[in-house]
């Protein structure tokens, strides 16, 4: 019975979901916003479509700037709107 528990607990844990974003804002204290996109294909034309959709990235050091290109994962909710953390800034801006 212990033997269950322990792996449970000592074992995997899920893997975290991470996406590549632009932040499009950082005038927020520790916080940024990351526009994300992702391409679909239209169901009837085949063209591919450009969506994008804006989250909320909490940001401990305030090192994002605008333009900056960076890797979040999701995470506990911080805030009303703040569910991921910014991981690592990929490209910063030029």
């Amino acid at each position: 019975m212990s033997e269950t528990s322990n792996t449970a607990q000592s074992g995997e844990q899920a893997a975290q979901r991470s996406q590549v974003g632009r932040v499009t804002s950082n005038k927020m204290d520790k916080t940024v916003t990351v526009q994300l996109e992702r391409l679909i294909k239209h169901p009837l034309y085949g063209k591919y479509i450009r969506r994008s959709s804006k989250v909320h990235a909490h940001d401990e050091a305030n090192e994002c700037n605008e333009g900056d290109v960076v890797r979040i994962a999701e995470t506990r909710p911080i805030s009303k709107s703040k569910s991921w953390k910014v991981i690592e800034i990929v490209e910063r801006a030029q």
